[in-house]
């Protein structure tokens, strides 16, 4: 009975974690319908006016991006700014062929009068987030627009940024992410499906009641007094973009979201690059709630609601941990409510976990007509893609949970940059890419284990008592995402 008590508390625990988050989401929802029918007051440059056009610096920082970096330059070259008014740096780290064909592309551009700097350094201490402050050592610009290698800005896209730094308070304006390749594979459908809500609901319900959000890692413009008052780049955890973020914040810089304006990138088209995504997204997540948490409780300028949602925020990440425990003990408390009739009241309450299924889905649908309509059909479409995600997303949930446990812990790694591929359409193929090689991690074994678990679970709905499917299209779900997420490891190809 010890047991079972141990696994009814373990399981309670971590519904009610998954609950809280699902409550936060529906305030989120509140706020972002609030947010969407004011109208954005905010004062702006006119750019028009020569005298109120500010000093813009580019930073691409790079890493052996070999397939993209022509797509990149090309593209930067287009972006309608006073040529007297900006410079690019082309941020390279490479260690590989793309050093020299990026230096000559470089060369090229430069001799169209473009004011654009190859700056390259002979380690990479500190990663992105070294490179990005040694760049800043020269940078010229007032302001400081940051872009991945897979991200290509709209020619307008400074005419559509800049102006809201009129506001001397704004330390941040950061941009909405669109898709290049949204309809590649299930696996850019799920990611879009994911990234949508977040830079959507989670971003604009935040944002616009002051809560704290973050700098995205690129497709946004900084300050660059904002970033060396908050204490510039730093390199101590794995998102130096969140922490940055955070430590401009609590310094009272304000930041501003443009849901509206777009800035298209490359969706990861591997398995094991998205995993590798996911891990530094994640772990990096649980590295800045250790190193803010008590930054964000023990300010004095935050209201309640403030901290609370800060503390949720950085915490996002642990929602995997809680969903894992729940789908692990899911079916040992599936026997135990057969064995202990008189637990039926608790059970009732635990159901609870619907609930929470029901706010999301309710969340990512407000997110879903948006961008894709209104209609039946449009519902019906949303409903197979949403259960769809949730069972991918509960089949990442095992890499998702290594990841955070190693940042709760403090365990250290190095920056593992998602590789791209140039890829948009069906017609292109990413299988001879030289980021790519053979690996079997024991973690793949492992969903593998997991995908039979959660089949014994659909097995035990059947045999347990007279019959009890309650869970069962829990555990479908649970099967389905751990085999999706195992066939595709079992392929997966990635340079580390």
């Amino acid at each position: 009975m010890i047991g079972e008590g141990i696994i009814i508390s373990i399981y309670t625990l971590a519904i009610l974690v998954i609950f809280a988050y699902a409550l936060a989401q529906l305030n989120l929802l509140t706020n972002y319908l609030r947010a969407s029918k004011k109208t954005d007051q905010a004062p702006q440059f006119n750019l028009g006016n020569p005298n109120e056009v500010p000093y813009v610096t580019i930073q691409l920082p790079v890493y052996n991006e070999l397939y993209v970096m022509d797509r990149l330059l090309n593209n930067m070259a287009q972006i309608e700014y006073p040529k007297d008014k900006l410079e690019i740096q082309v941020l390279d780290d490479s260690t590989d062929e793309s050093l020299q064909t990026t230096k000559l592309l470089v060369q090229k551009l430069q001799a169209t009068g473009l004011d654009i700097q190859h700056i390259t350094r002979t380690n990479r201490n500190g990663f992105k987030a070294g490179a990005l402050k040694e760049g800043l050592k020269t940078a010229k610009g007032e302001f400081i627009a940051i872009f991945d290698a897979d991200f290509l800005p709209k020619p307008n896209w400074l005419q559509q940024t800049i102006p809201y730094f009129k506001d001397s308070q704004i330390g941040v304006v950061q941009t909405r992410w669109g898709h290049l390749n949204r309809d590649y594979s299930l696996l850019t459908k799920v990611q879009a499906f994911a990234l949508d809500a977040h830079f959507t609901l989670e971003q604009t319900g935040r944002n616009s009641q002051g809560h704290f959000i973050n700098f995205n890692g690129t497709a946004g413009v900084w300050r660059k007094t904002c970033i060396l008052d908050a204490g510039n780049w730093q390199a101590d955890t794995l998102t130096e973009d969140l922490d940055l973020s955070y430590r401009a914040q609590l310094k009272n810089w304000k930041f501003k979201y443009l849901e509206h304006v777009e800035t298209p990138a490359e969706l990861p088209v591997a398995i094991s690059a998205a995993k590798s995504q996911q891990f530094r997204w994640n772990k990096g997540g649980a590295e800045n709630f250790q190193k803010m948490l008590l930054w964000v409780l023990k300010s004095n300028q935050l209201s309640v609601k403030t901290k609370v949602h800060g503390l949720l925020h950085l915490g996002n990440s642990t929602l995997f941990l809680n969903v894992l425990l729940v789908a692990i003990l899911s079916i040992p408390m599936l026997y135990i409510k057969n064995q202990h009739p008189s637990l039926k009241p608790y059970f009732m309450v635990m159901s609870v976990f619907v609930l929470s299924t029901a706010i999301f889905f309710a969340c990512y649908w407000v997110v879903y007509r948006r961008i894709y309509g209104n209609t039946l059909k449009d519902f019906i479409r949303y409903i197979g893609m949403f259960f769809t995600f949730f069972s991918v997303a509960m089949g990442f949930s095992l890499h998702n949970t290594i990841a955070v446990i190693e940042g709760h812990l403090g365990k250290r790694s190095d920056f593992i940059r998602t590789p791209k591929f140039n890829v948009s359409s069906l017609q292109d193929s990413y299988k001879d890419n030289k980021y790519l090689k053979n690996t079997l991690s024991f973690q793949v074994v492992i969903e593998g284990l997991l995908m039979g678990y959660f089949a014994f679970g659909m097995y035990s709905a059947f045999v347990v008592g007279s019959g009890d499917f309650g869970l069962f299209p829990f555990h479908l779900m649970l099967f389905l995402g751990f085999g999706y997420v195992f066939l595709k490891s079992i392929n997966s190809k990635i340079r580390f």
